[in-house]
């Protein structure tokens, strides 16, 4: 895996242990005609410590402003290096979406399987993927022999000089503390009960969204009508409850603390990255003028 595409997926796989269940076995699917809904809920759901991460909108600008460097790189070496498709702003999921269970709108379609990538997201994985199999001598010309260097290297110190790829160590760490933090609280205890009560009359015996979300009769190719109901229930309990909001409301008080004690430590942590967003910036208005 190229440096860029490392460092991008282990920040979102961190985030993702940190805030969702796992919900079913990878499998292959086929691209979405169209990109699949979410719920409002989802759509609007934001929670302070967001703004210590980079969304995959962000990671995107930045990977794309060392693309056209790289490239340029390349083109120095008499190398050609195509730059990735972008993918549709709405083709992205919203950075919540399933942290405190299924989503209304997925559930219906999907039960707890993933969705399918729409055709951008799908365009710009594939182009990751068939980086993996250039020729040898263009992946050393691009990466280096340590992954690390080469054009890549290059287009880096160009892009921001000495300053350190963005850290999410920090965010990733906190994100993780205040999930599980809020899930003890007794407000949403209560709601947990209340849901879990509501699941049991609708003849399901689950004690969390998580445990419904990651009950292993779920792992299978496609989604099962077993599998919709217990998504629709779940859905329809969550809202009945107000899990969401009471989660939410829980969750952001303990997210506010934590960004106070640990202020510095944030503090830093968005400074560099946002300095990689504005050195990206430039570069893409540049190409674009």
């Amino acid at each position: 895996m190229s440096p860029s595409r490392a460092r991008a997926t282990t920040a979102l796989a961190l985030l993702l242990l940190a805030t969702t269940a796992c919900t079913a076995a990878e499998h292959e699917s086929a691209p979405a005609p169209h990109s699949p809904p979410v719920s409002r809920q989802a759509e609007q759901l934001r929670l302070p410590l967001d703004a210590y991460a980079s969304t995959v909108a962000e990671t995107h600008v930045v990977e794309d402003a060392q693309d056209i460097l790289m490239r340029r790189c390349m083109k120095d070496l008499d190398m050609e290096w195509k730059t990735l498709p972008s993918a549709d702003a709405q083709d992205i999921e919203p950075p919540n979406l399933r942290r405190y269970g299924a989503d209304e709108s997925e559930a219906v379609r999907y039960g707890y399987h993933p969705r399918p990538d729409p055709p951008s997201v799908v365009r710009r994985n594939r182009a990751w993927d068939e980086r993996e199999a250039l020729p040898a001598e263009v992946q050393r010309a691009a990466y280096g022999t340590s992954g690390k260097g080469g054009c890549f290297k290059s287009a880096q110190h160009q892009l921001v000089g000495d300053t350190a790829p963005p850290d999410y160590h920090a965010f990733n760490q906190l994100t993780g503390t205040a999930l599980e933090t809020s899930r003890r609280t007794p407000e949403v205890r209560d709601a947990l009960r209340t849901w879990h009560a509501c699941m049991a009359k609708a003849g399901f015996d689950y004690p969390d969204p998580y445990a419904a979300a990651g009950d292993e009769r779920w792992e299978t190719a496609e989604t099962t009508p077993a599998e919709r109901a217990t998504a629709r229930a779940d859905v329809a309990c969550q809202k009945s409850t107000k899990l969401v909001k009471v989660w939410a409301a829980a969750e952001t008080r303990i997210q506010r603390r934590l960004i106070r004690q640990n202020a510095d430590r944030l503090r830093e942590a968005k400074a560099r990255k946002d300095r990689w967003l504005t050195a990206a910036r430039r570069v893409l208005n540049r190409e674009g003028s």
